[in-house]
């Protein structure tokens, strides 16, 4: 069981004063966090795309390369790499490069982008959005498995046995699917052998099981080896020494980032109800303190079969004190009873014969 972080690296106003800090200010914060989370044993720090004012990392690659040379253990991906609106050339160049940097740690997370800003940007058509990614991901996986590239598609110039370098320190760089919890994304990524990283940031958790077997259906039905297969979560949550102090200090924040959110997306508006009821037990926040937020982990593991989870902090903008303390506990108190935890209750699952997610 794999436990991580995973950013946007947002620059919103702060709730309590109002205060926009800078770009510049933020990325070298997150390089921070990313130091912090190698330091107290995580496995992995995700950073997320985006191209508008509220959003600091345009390049995930380049945040990540920040902190590959001062990390050595934590592995670094993308969360997500907006494919459709990306040249799969560069981006595996980036994380090739990203992967020798930091010796063979780097991963690419692909996928499709809830934000459109992108698009425009880069010159391409939003009507296009669902085959954009299918002919971008199948380019990629092409130059993953052959330095020297052929390949013709419909909506970038087409390749002619031509070499893509630097080539990664890893056999072969690992590229996930992001998915917000679509049928067809799960069994697409099954059928193609990929892990699976899902967005469960609403509703309850458990809806996200028929998705994982889905997911798992399709890849045994393509030959894959089951056991090999990997499902992450990317949730929202925040860790504080008690969870009282945890729920109170995380809402206005996250208040203010759903909300914004919503009204450009047409959501209903959020507040203490909404918070509250997400981070009850059946939820999709993982908010408290450490043993509430490890038991939810834990009967996320058991009852999805997620392999990976992934805690989105902050939403919106917190200071940055309480974010590097929030990475500190999910290290050294989450993430090591949750480990014990998952691979006693594997243990005993294997041992009495009966299948597990």
């Amino acid at each position: 069981m794999e436990i991580g972080i995973t950013s946007f690296v947002e620059t919103k106003p702060d709730v309590h004063s109002g205060e926009v800090i800078s770009h510049a200010q933020r990325l070298r914060e997150v390089v921070e966090e990313i130091v912090l989370a190698d330091q107290v044993g995580l496995d992995v720090f995700g950073v997320g795309e985006h191209h508008r004012e509220d959003y600091a990392a345009s390049s995930p690659a380049m945040v990540l390369s920040a902190a590959a040379l001062q990390t050595k253990k934590i592995r670094l991906t993308s969360a997500v790499t907006v494919l459709s609106s990306a040249d799969p050339v560069r981006v595996f160049q980036d994380f090739s490069t990203l992967d020798g940097l930091s010796n063979g740690r780097a991963e690419i997370m692909a996928g499709r982008g809830s934000f459109i800003e992108s698009f425009p940007l880069f010159g391409y058509n939003l009507n296009d959005y669902d085959e954009l990614f299918e002919e971008h991901l199948d380019l990629l996986l092409k130059i993953r498995e052959s330095e020297k590239v052929v390949w013709e598609g419909r909506h970038r110039p087409a390749i002619n046995n031509l070499g893509v370098y630097p080539r990664p320190v890893q056999n072969s760089l690992p590229i996930w699917v992001g998915s917000g919890g679509n049928q067809q994304s799960a069994i697409r990524a099954g059928l193609l052998g990929l892990p699976l990283m899902l967005a469960i940031i609403g509703g309850s958790p458990m809806q996200f099981a028929p998705i994982v077997q889905l997911y798992k259906k399709a890849a045994a039905q393509a030959g894959h080896d089951l056991s090999k297969l990997q499902v992450g979560s990317h949730s929202i949550g925040f860790v504080g020494p008690n969870t009282d102090w945890a729920a109170d200090t995380f809402f206005p924040s996250t208040k203010a980032g759903m909300n914004k959110l919503g009204k450009e997306r047409g959501w209903r508006y959020y507040d203490r109800s909404s918070y509250d009821d997400a981070r009850s037990f059946e939820g999709a926040l993982y908010v408290g303190d450490p043993d509430t937020v490890a038991e939810k982990i834990i009967h996320l593991r058991k009852h999805v079969g997620i392999t990976r989870f992934m805690l989105y902090v902050p939403l919106s903008t917190m200071p940055h004190d309480q974010v590097m303390q929030a990475i500190e506990l999910l290290g050294t108190k989450v993430a090591p009873r949750v480990r014990e935890e998952v691979a006693k209750w594997e243990a005993e699952m294997a041992l009495e014969g009966h299948p597990f997610l």
